[in-house]
């Protein structure tokens, strides 16, 4: 379970990924190849990009990978990964 300041991951995460400002566009391209080498697993995101908090939710939507909490204050998403990859 990943470890942030010496504390468990409340939501599981397994990995962890600071995409900082990438924009959206390119950071889903990266995204989905992370979600994908980790199929049933957390994955917690640090996304900086202003159209996160809209396009992301959208994203996890459209592809079938669970969004199980957002946090606006620190820019983060914990993305649970599909487990159906074909």
């Amino acid at each position: 379970m990943a470890e942030r300041d010496g504390r468990a991951d409340r939501f599981g995460a397994s990995d962890e990924w600071d995409a900082a400002d990438m924009g959206c566009g390119e950071l889903v391209i990266f995204l989905r190849q992370r979600l994908k080498a980790m199929p049933g697993a957390v994955l917690r995101l640090t996304a900086r990009d202003s159209g996160a908090p809209e396009d992301l939710p959208a994203w996890c939507r459209m592809t079938r990978n669970p969004l199980i909490h957002h946090d606006p204050d620190t820019h983060q998403f914990w993305i649970r990964s599909r487990t159906d990859w074909s």
